[in-house]
């Protein structure tokens, strides 16, 4: 029977909320800034394109402080307020301090090698840069960090492989970022509201007729191809479903499965979403730049992990907008990384409804164990927290700006480094901590065999297909606002 909780349980312990409270005081010293004139969040560094490396970074708000003292700054109070996060959540302060630092400088000289703009810049912008050619990879600094912790994760020593991912926290850094991307549908939405709604919609409408049809394909497959139990089954189909990593783990501790089977099943999740990551970005960008939000929106429906999916969805934002600007079209920023995250928080939400559902079906159909209930509140208890961050921020930046409660200049002064600068750090933590926690050696002795089978089975022949239809389905035409 599910443990008895209070609906505040969990609120100082666990790294869902610290998604939740971190992000919104990033997001509550914006507002403040946005109403006081108080420049409170300028001081967070930013990474641009460069050719000299002394203007690699500044300050967001350049005038405030120096270059070399805003990234010292954002390394302080970035490591204060993830400190604190540790600290409630009683990890082991001192050495998530170390390993931390090593991660937080180790992504500033990945951001910096990924902006040079032999690398980076578009075709359109070589002339600003003073140069004649350039590989034009649009989000190389997500690939090389991905890249270079997949090398710390699995070429360096042992001992130092387990040391750093003390702070290797993917999962924890993307969803900070994503109640920050909050704030960043909040301005978009107020300077083109009708379609921040529409695909708003659009992406509840995808993804209620997506899940629909992946868990159950997915686990009458597991079930009567590949002859798994119902617990693996179960877990996997959530897993290939829902949200990757906390749809297994939700999942397995709604059915009471053994430890070993969300474990397993995460492992894969992380492998295959890595594979999507590398790989879908870059075909989706040659076959579907016509389709911004369509594209976007696939990635959303297809790529199971919050990280992976945002990330994916940061490279392809940058590859189409880099593609289609040597056309002459200059879409706005975020909007088809947006589409990619709404999509996909849409299909988090089920997280909670679902473990409910199958908890539900697992003491009263499956284990059937006579006086066992499962209280309602177990869904308020799956559910993902950071979403609410996510729809806190995003709703009080629209809300005040279309009520004309505080002026729109003012909200981006106080917003533009949190959407912007801050955003885009985490998310650059995310990829450096992906690679360094995919650990191809450990998986292989895990054997995963007949389940790997089944995973990458469903993936490409149900997930996939099912999830580029429908985002098509219910996304074509809708296109990017137009730069300002």
């Amino acid at each position: 029977m599910a443990q008895q909780r209070r609906w505040y349980s969990g609120m100082s312990s666990t790294e869902d909320w610290w998604a939740v409270w971190i992000g919104l005081f990033f997001v509550l010293l914006g507002f403040i800034a946005a109403v006081s004139g108080i420049d409170l969040t300028g001081w967070i560094v930013k990474f641009s394109l460069w050719v000299d490396i002394s203007k690699a970074f500044k300050a967001s708000h350049q005038e405030l402080l120096s270059p070399a003292a805003s990234l010292i700054v954002t390394y302080v109070i970035f490591s204060v307020a993830t400190c604190t996060g540790a600290k409630f959540m009683k990890w082991n302060v001192k050495k998530y301090f170390v390993a931390w630092s090593i991660i937080f400088w180790l992504t500033v000289v990945f951001y910096i090698v990924g902006q040079n703009a032999y690398i980076a810049a578009t075709e359109l912008e070589w002339k600003k840069y003073g140069i004649e050619r350039g590989l034009s990879i649009g989000g190389a600094y997500y690939i090389i960090a991905l890249f270079a912790g997949l090398f710390i994760g699995n070429l360096t020593p042992k001992r130092f492989r387990s040391f750093i991912k003390e702070a290797a926290k993917p999962e924890w850094f993307i969803k900070v970022a994503i109640v920050c991307l909050g704030t960043k549908l909040g301005l978009k939405a107020i300077e083109a509201a009708g379609f921040a709604i529409d695909l708003l919609l659009a992406g509840c409408c995808a993804t209620i007729a997506a899940y629909l049809l992946f868990w159950p394909l997915a686990y009458t497959v597991s079930r009567k191809i590949f002859k798994l139990s119902k617990e693996w089954s179960a877990c996997l189909a959530s897993a290939i479903s829902i949200c990757g990593v906390s749809a297994s783990i939700a999942t397995g501790a709604a059915i009471r499965a053994r430890p070993i089977v969300p474990i397993m099943i995460s492992s894969l999740v992380v492998v295959f979403a890595f594979s999507e990551l590398v790989i879908l970005p870059g075909v989706l960008t040659k076959y579907w730049s016509h389709e911004p939000i369509v594209a976007g929106a696939s990635l959303g429906l297809t790529v199971k992990t919050d990280g992976a999916d945002a990330a994916a969805g940061a490279i392809l934002d940058d590859l189409i907008r880099s593609k289609v600007a040597a056309e002459g079209i200059h879409w706005d920023e975020g909007w088809i990384l947006a589409s990619a995250i709404m999509t996909k928080i849409w299909i988090d939400m089920f997280i909670g409804v679902w473990a409910f559902v199958l908890a539900v079906v697992w003491v009263w159909y499956i284990e059937r164990r006579p006086g066992e209930k499962v209280p309602k509140s177990e869904i308020w208890f799956r559910f993902p927290k950071f979403v609410l961050g996510y729809f806190i921020a995003w709703f009080l930046v629209m809300g005040f700006g279309l009520a004309d409660i505080i002026p729109f200049e003012g909200l981006k002064f106080g917003m533009k480094p949190i959407e912007g600068s801050l955003r885009k750090f985490f998310f650059m933590l995310t990829f450096t901590s992906i690679g360094i926690v995919t650990d191809f050696r450990e998986l292989a002795k895990e054997g995963l065999g007949k389940l790997a089978a089944a995973y990458g089975t469903i993936l490409v022949f149900i997930v996939l297909p099912i999830g580029f239809f429908l985002a098509w389905l219910f996304h074509h035409g809708m296109m990017p606002p137009e730069a300002k």
